[in-house]
């Protein structure tokens, strides 16, 4: 029987239900996933019993996982785990994962592990709308364009620079990254043009900072539009997934001094390519041993 799909909002997201996460899905089942993730680009499941290597299993239906980070450890000696935990880190900011990478993961599972009483949403935008929402002319100018995403700039910074906080920062950017994507990346599977820019991406080639910085901010706020917006609040016991190759997400700081846990585990993912059919190239760094560069991701 297939899964049941119910939608979230009128542009991104939806729950999951009718799975049973703990056997192999069945190949109508697996399917029905990767539709609603084409589909919906964000999707949930209330009510798993997961544990480490249970999400790396439930991860590893959607394709070949990734290492947990290029220079982050992976969490409780796992090898594909990363904790996205308060105490070390708080991912106030708009990015995709991991694209200061040639072959960003394409997909991201994130597990529910530690609840805050309120706030900590994880906000997942939709660039392919936002794409769809931007003028033409506009449309055409980011068609053309080139920009560099690094970890020299670290989007997970936090303001309270307690020492567990200093490290992480430390570990972060201890080995610098940077690669050149297309703003403008084209989904490999939908044919979809979608935004991918994003915290990372610094530099727009061939223009200067300041000419950069306003075009991205221009082109972000249009991912970043309430309409394109899933705010999914947490609750225990849940796993969500969202398609990186076309989403943005951000983590939101308003929770105050609770812990807050969730662990991530993502999945390889191809080399981007434009609308131009041109492909990203890895400028700075080598992460092979974060990802294997896969030909697609299906």
């Amino acid at each position: 029987m297939p899964p049941s799909i119910r939608k979230l909002t009128g542009r991104i997201g939806a729950v999951v239900e009718g799975v049973d996460l703990t056997a192999p899905p069945a190949p109508l089942t697996a399917t029905a996933l990767r539709d609603a993730l084409n589909q919906h680009k964000a999707i949930v499941f209330d009510d798993v019993n997961l544990d480490h290597a249970g999400q790396e299993r439930v991860a590893g239906w959607f394709g070949e996982l990734t290492t947990a980070h290029p220079n982050v450890p992976a969490a409780d000696g796992t090898t594909n785990v990363l904790a996205v935990d308060s105490e070390t880190s708080k991912a106030n900011e708009w990015h995709t994962d991991v694209s200061f990478v040639v072959n960003p993961p394409q997909a991201t599972t994130l597990r529910s592990v530690v609840t805050t009483p309120y706030g900590g949403e994880t906000l997942i935008a939709n660039a392919a709308a936002a794409y769809r929402d931007l003028p033409e002319p506009l449309r055409a100018l980011a068609d053309s364009l080139r920009v560099v995403h690094t970890n020299r700039y670290d989007y997970a910074r936090p303001s309270a620079a307690t020492a567990q906080r200093q490290e992480y920062d430390r570990i972060f950017v201890s080995t610098p990254y940077e690669a050149e994507h297309p703003v403008v990346r084209v989904h490999p599977l939908t044919g979809e043009r979608g935004l991918f820019i994003g915290g990372f991406a610094q530099h727009i080639v061939g223009l200067s900072s300041s000419e950069s910085a306003g075009l991205l901010r221009l082109f972000q706020s249009y991912v970043t539009r309430p309409e394109n917006i899933l705010r999914w609040t947490w609750a225990p016991g849940q796993l969500l997934i969202f398609d990186d190759r076309i989403t943005q997400h951000y983590g939101v700081d308003n929770y105050d001094d609770h812990p807050r846990r969730l662990n991530r585990v993502t999945i390889a993912g191809d080399v981007p390519v434009g609308v131009d059919g041109r492909r990203s190239e890895q400028l700075v760094g080598d992460a092979s041993h974060y990802s294997r560069v896969l030909e697609v991701a299906a």
